[in-house]
């Protein structure tokens, strides 16, 4: 629940484990059944990254050193942030989480696949959508709002909003091809394949397993699925702190 305070530790880390009586074989199997099937969920991870994994970086995961929880101040780049943000017709707050999420508000950000900058965009996208000085801070935070327009239109046909940002965000951290290959599990194996959360975010975790990624109704093979789900959980859990806490 958002307004329980899970910062704190009140123990040592500890392995815990569900003690069941010796003469109850059948809750076992059944308790064993679930724990194997919830961590095939999208559900899971996103919890455990809540309350185990990430939590202790919660400052730095929802924070800069401009933001103010009674102020309007996110970034340094704001200003250009809240220009791009009104081309794209998104809350300037979301974008921002967006590219905390890619550098930390780090222009001089590199990642070891050699994306660059506060969007981390590969050398190729950024000329691609018009970044010449691909570290300079406003070219790149241009060119990266051009990718998400691109991408935007490439998902206009998912009809809810909400879901359509949840797609763009996926194929912004994995691309939209093996987004596309899960939506493409999802219609096979009876899911919503325009509805990302319990849908096709499971099938963006299964694309890490052989079974799925070798299925002949994938075109782009395997994914490290939990990235691009864990990327837009953790975007949207930012942007509601950055709502509550920051002027539109």
């Amino acid at each position: 629940h958002s307004n329980i305070d899970i910062r704190v530790p009140i123990s040592l880390p500890q392995r815990l484990a569900w003690a069941v009586r010796k003469n109850s074989p059948e809750l076992t199997r059944e308790i064993n059944s679930w724990i194997k099937e919830i961590k095939q969920q999208p559900t899971y991870n996103v919890l455990y990254d809540k309350y185990h994994r990430n939590k202790r970086f919660y400052t730095q995961r929802v924070k800069s050193e401009f933001f103010s929880l009674t102020g309007d101040k996110i970034s340094p780049y704001d200003d250009e942030i809240k220009v791009q943000a009104n081309g794209l017709g998104w809350d300037w707050r979301l974008l921002a989480s967006q590219i905390y999420q890619e550098s930390q508000f780090d222009p001089n950000a590199t990642s070891w696949a050699g994306a660059r900058g506060l969007m981390q965009l590969m050398p190729a996208t950024a000329r691609q959508f018009g970044a010449k000085k691909i570290l300079d801070p406003a070219q790149n935070i241009a060119a990266g709002s051009r990718y998400l327009r691109w991408l935007a239109n490439y998902w206009k046909e998912i009809p809810d909003s909400l879901q359509r940002m949840k797609f763009i965000l996926a194929s912004y951290n994995a691309g939209q091809g093996h987004v596309e290959d899960a939506r493409k599990l999802a219609v096979k194996y009876g899911k919503d394949p325009n509805i990302w959360d319990e849908n096709v975010a499971e099938f963006m975790l299964k694309k890490a397993q052989e079974k799925y990624f070798n299925d002949e109704v994938v075109q782009f093979g395997y994914c490290r699925g939990e990235e691009p789900v864990n990327y837009v959980a953790e975007i949207l859990e930012r942007y509601g702190h950055y709502r509550k806490f920051t002027q539109l």
